[in-house]
């Protein structure tokens, strides 16, 4: 019989996720040149259109972009919910391409745990938090799960992640009988009851208001930093997309944006402070989206000027016709 990992186990791990590099074939989370067609009364819709992404082990990151970016579709494939229609997506080594329905099931109770927006859709109603979290468990169909100390021993996990993100005394509630901030929390607990590699969350604060959505926000970090487990939040919140080392930015179904924050020291003052950098995302066919906010400003459209010099590219509104007259 294999004993089910305390925390202080997987907290041991986290130092191992944290050493490795950062980005290449090591990555969790690879998407390249990710395709997904939808087809609605014989009109084709491409949500995802050729989307490169890649994730390290033990990031903690945030997915934006506006309504029918393609943010959740990227989700619902990574969550093992939906199937590309072309491309590569691999996570934890899993092909999400050729997995089989019963891979796939699996997948989603081994690999992935999901966070849903709408908290009635993350909990069942009629059991407690801690049979809530203690089910995951219950349905991995481990060796010995239903013995008596099989059935303490998750009961003991159960009540250990609710401690750990701060809702141990609603254990013995029920959805209804909680806030929704502690339900989210819960459902968090219940997410990571699989020991996942990734946890995956869709808008969890969307319900809930700014002071609610920082404590989940904690409890997102506190699962990252105890635990090691990498996640990725779909949100439309700015302030929770500020708080991550790492904001990737989705639009017309590509990667266009990315900015990466980093802590520094003021050589002056000696004070900390955080320093945030935006880069544009550039895929294997050398294509770029400049950020909108820029081409706007600079009456940018159709087409650019390009100018290769010692040590950059430098991109120019077209002046061609001013040229020609």
């Amino acid at each position: 019989m294999t004993s089910d990992p305390t925390l202080a186990d997987l907290t041991e791990r986290v130092a191992a996720r944290r050493d490795r590099p950062a980005y290449g074939h090591d990555a969790l989370i690879t998407c390249d040149r990710l395709v997904r067609v939808f087809t609605a009364d014989g009109v084709e819709v491409q949500a995802l259109q050729g989307l490169d992404l890649l994730v390290r082990e033990g990031e903690l990151m945030a997915l934006v972009g506006a309504s029918g970016s393609g943010k959740s579709t990227l989700m619902n494939i990574l969550a093992g919910l939906d199937t590309p229609t072309a491309g590569a997506a691999r996570v934890a080594g899993r092909d999400l391409l050729t997995m089989s329905a019963r891979d796939r099931l699996a997948y989603r109770r081994e690999v992935v745990g999901f966070v849903w927006q709408q908290t009635s859709r993350n909990l069942l109603p009629y059991l407690t938090s801690a049979q809530n979290v203690a089910l995951p468990m219950q349905l991995s169909g481990r060796p010995g799960g239903r013995s008596r100390s099989a059935r303490r021993a998750l009961a003991e996990r159960a009540l250990e992640l609710l401690e750990m993100l701060e809702v141990a005394d609603c254990r013995d509630r029920r959805p209804d009988e909680m806030s929704g901030g502690q339900q989210q929390r819960v459902a968090i607990a219940v997410a990571l009851a699989g020991d996942p590699a990734v946890l995956l969350a869709d808008e969890p604060t969307g319900e809930l208001d700014s002071h609610t959505g920082e404590q989940i926000f904690a409890a997102f970090r506190t699962a990252n930093e105890r635990l090691g487990t990498t996640v990725v939040i779909v949100t439309h919140d700015q302030a929770v997309a500020n708080e991550v080392s790492r904001t990737v930015a989705i639009r017309d179904g590509r990667t266009s944006t990315e900015v990466l924050r980093r802590s520094e020291v003021d050589a002056a003052t000696g004070d900390e402070k955080v320093v945030a950098r935006e880069y544009a995302m550039l895929d294997r066919a050398g294509r770029l989206q400049l950020p909108a906010e820029y081409t706007t400003a600079l009456g940018m459209r159709d087409r650019v000027a390009l100018e290769l010099e010692p040590d950059h590219i430098a991109v120019r509104p077209d002046d061609s016709d001013r040229e020609d007259r």
